[in-house]
């Protein structure tokens, strides 16, 4: 009886999907509104996300415009992005909100493309761990004589395939994220 890799690869496809959703928040020079899917307002005493409490759109390739539904709100969204590591100045003219994101320089490029590596290793390393996890499963199930010795060699190295193509996964993932930043 061979280990069933299913849930071990749901789980890193789960992984995949965290990595990229985590570098859509890197700002490569152009307006994209998931920039601020981690920023929080104070709305009332209760965080908030931005998009829960104004529209966000893009005015041109480098202008992120924030229109609150609530005009009271304005200043805690200002302050919400000034206290970010968004690092960029909002605009205001007291009803709506810009955000115009600058050409990243050559050393803005170098600080992305390390982030981007060690978001990069975090990934793998998930999937490293959902291996490990899948191994010590196998040899429990060894060791309670469910599978055999042949079985459980097999299936290691099911798993093993399974976590090399996972990881060029994240490898092609994160050489299109880089080729984007030196693209700009």
């Amino acid at each position: 009886m061979k280990l069933d890799l299913k849930p071990f690869e749901e789980k890193m496809k789960k992984a995949i999907s965290v990595y990229e959703e985590n570098l859509s928040t890197i700002r490569a020079g152009r307006a994209n509104p998931n920039a601020l899917s981690k920023i929080n307002v104070d709305y009332y005493g209760s965080p908030t996300p931005i998009s829960g409490v104004a529209a966000i759109s893009i005015s041109d390739a480098r202008t992120l415009v924030i229109q609150p539904w609530d005009a009271s709100t304005v200043k805690d969204i200002e302050r919400a992005i000034l206290a970010s590591d968004l690092g960029i100045t909002p605009q205001s003219d007291g009803k709506t909100i810009r955000l115009i994101f600058p050409q990243p320089t050559e050393e803005r490029r170098r600080e992305m493309t390390k982030q981007i590596a060690k978001m990069g290793e975090e990934a793998k390393v998930a999937i490293r761990n959902l291996r490990r996890d899948a191994n010590d499963k196998i040899k429990d199930m060894k060791k309670k004589s469910e599978m055999t010795e042949d079985e459980a060699k097999a299936s290691e190295k099911s798993c093993q395939d399974l976590t090399d193509k996972y990881i060029k996964e994240i490898d092609r993932v994160t050489d299109a994220k880089n080729k984007e930043i030196m693209e700009i």
